[in-house]
C-alpha cells in the first residue's frame, strides 16, 4: 500500500496504490461500513466465496441502515454468484442489484459484450479502480502466497465524483452519454461505454507510445495487441526507447499465453524487452511512459478491452503516480525472467504450434 498525491494540470488528490487484495478488500469494506449516504459497486467477478459473502453483509448491513447501495454485476463473470442464494438476500435487504448483459435468449448476438469494469464508490468522496475482482484467487487468507498480484487505486476530491457520474450513466443505461473531453493532458477517466469512446484509450496509448523520449513500461495478464499497438511498441523499441513488457508466466488461460507469446518474436527482434513474473498469477494493468504520464485501470492490452468489453481506466499526468507505478515495475522485474531473443529462436515446434492456435484465436479471448 502506497499513499500519495496526484497533483496534475486538472488538479489534485490524495490516493492509495494497492497491490495486495486483502488490503485493498479491508480498505473498501471499511469504507463501505462506515458509508453515510451511498454504496455504488460495479464488478466482473463477484465471487460466490468468502471475499464475495463479506462484501454482501456489508452491503446489505448499509442496505438495511438506509443507505443507498446499487450493485451492478456482469452476468457471466458474477455467474456462479448469480445462481446461488445471495441475489435474493441482497434484494430483500434493500440493496439495488442489476446484471449486466443477463443470459436471454433474444439478446444472444449482444452477449460477447461483458462489463469488464471494477469500482467503487462511497459517498461520492472516495472511489477505487484497477485490476481486482472480489474473490479469494486475491487473498492471501485464502490462498496463501499463490494469490494473485493485482493493482488497485483509491482516489478522492473530483476523481471520485467523476466515478460516480461513469457509474451512473452505465447503470441507467445511457449508452451515448459523452463525459467531458480534456486536452489530453491532467488526470481523467476513460471508458468506451458508446462508439465513439471505444477506440479512445487504445488511440491514446497509441499516441504517448509513438511520442515517447525515454521509455514504455507496460504491464498486462493477457497480451494480444492488435496491429497498431504492436507496430506502435516496436518502432519505438528501434528508435531506441526503453520499451519492456512485463506478463505473467503463471496464466489462468492457457490459450491466452499462446497468444501473448505468438506476439513475442516481433518485438524482441525490434529490441523490446520482455519479462515473465513468475511467483504467482499476475493480474495487474498498468502503463509508464516516460516519467510523466501512466494508465492503471481494468483495460489490458488485448482485443475484448480495446473493441468488445466495458473498461474503465484512469489517464494521468502526474509524475509522483507515474514514479509509484515504475517502482513497482522495478519490483516486478526482480521476481521475473527476462525471455531473451536468442532463447526464443530456439524454442521448439510444440511452442510455436501453440503460438499459432491462440494467435488464430485472440480475438476471442
Amino acid at each position: 500500500m502506497r499513499e500519495l498525491t496526484i497533483s496534475s494540470r486538472s488538479g489534485g488528490c490524495r490516493a492509495v496504490i494497492f497491490t495486495e487484495g486483502d488490503e485493498l478488500y479491508t480498505d473498501m469494506l471499511k469504507h463501505v461500513r462506515a458509508a453515510h449516504t451511498s454504496v455504488r459497486l460495479e464488478c466482473y467477478i463477484f465471487g460466490n466465496d468468502g471475499i464475495g459473502g463479506e462484501f454482501a453483509e456489508a452491503l446489505m448491513e448499509r442496505a438495511r441502515a438506509g443507505v443507498r447501495v446499487q450493485l451492478h454485476l456482469d452476468a457471466f463473470g458474477s455467474l456462479p454468484f448469480a445462481m446461488s442464494e445471495w441475489p435474493g438476500q441482497l434484494r430483500e435487504a434493500g440493496v439495488e442489484l442489476r446484471w449486466f448483459n443477463p443470459w436471454r435468449i433474444t439478446r444472444l448476438l449482444s452477449l460477447n459484450r461483458r462489463n469488464h469494469r471494477k469500482l467503487l464508490v462511497v459517498d461520492d468522496e472516495k472511489a477505487w479502480l484497477g485490476g481486482f475482482n472480489l474473490h479469494e484467487e486475491s487473498s492471501r487468507r485464502y490462498h496463501d502466497v499463490q494469490c494473485w498480484r493485482d493493482t488497485h487505486l483509491r482516489m478522492d476530491g473530483r476523481l471520485a465524483s467523476e466515478a460516480a457520474e461513469f457509474f451512473d450513466r452505465l447503470w441507467r443505461g445511457e449508452r451515448r452519454w459523452q463525459p467531458a473531453t480534456p486536452d489530453e493532458s491532467g488526470t481523467y477517466l476513460v471508458s468506451n461505454q458508446n462508439l465513439r469512446q471505444l477506440h479512445r484509450f487504445r488511440r491514446l496509448l497509441k499516441l504517448r507510445m509513438r511520442n515517447a523520449r525515454r521509455r514504455i513500461w507496460l504491464t498486462t495478464p493477457y497480451f494480444m495487441p492488435d496491429h497498431a499497438t504492436q507496430k506502435a511498441m516496436a518502432e519505438a523499441a528501434r528508435r531506441g526507447i526503453d520499451v519492456r513488457l512485463l506478463t505473467p508466466f503463471k496464466t489462468d488461460q492457457r490459450i491466452a499465453q499462446w497468444a501473448a507469446r505468438a506476439a513475442y518474436a516481433k518485438l524482441l527482434e525490434a529490441g523490446a524487452r520482455i519479462y515473465e513474473y513468475r511467483p504467482r498469477i499476475l493480474h495487474a494493468k498498468t502503463a509508464v511512459i516516460d516519467d510523466d504520464w501512466c494508465t492503471i485501470g481494468t483495460a489490458n492490452l488485448n482485443y475484448r478491452s480495446f473493441f468488445v468489453n466495458y473498461e474503465l481506466n484512469l489517464i494521468s499526468d502526474c509524475k509522483a503516480l507515474a514514479m509509484a507505478l515504475a517502482e513497482i515495475f522495478e519490483q516486478d522485474l526482480e521476481d521475473s525472467r527476462e525471455v531473451t531473443e536468442r532463447a526464443w529462436k530456439r524454442r521448439g515446434w510444440t511452442w510455436r504450434a501453440t503460438e499459432l492456435i491462440g494467435w488464430l484465436a485472440r480475438r476471442y479471448l
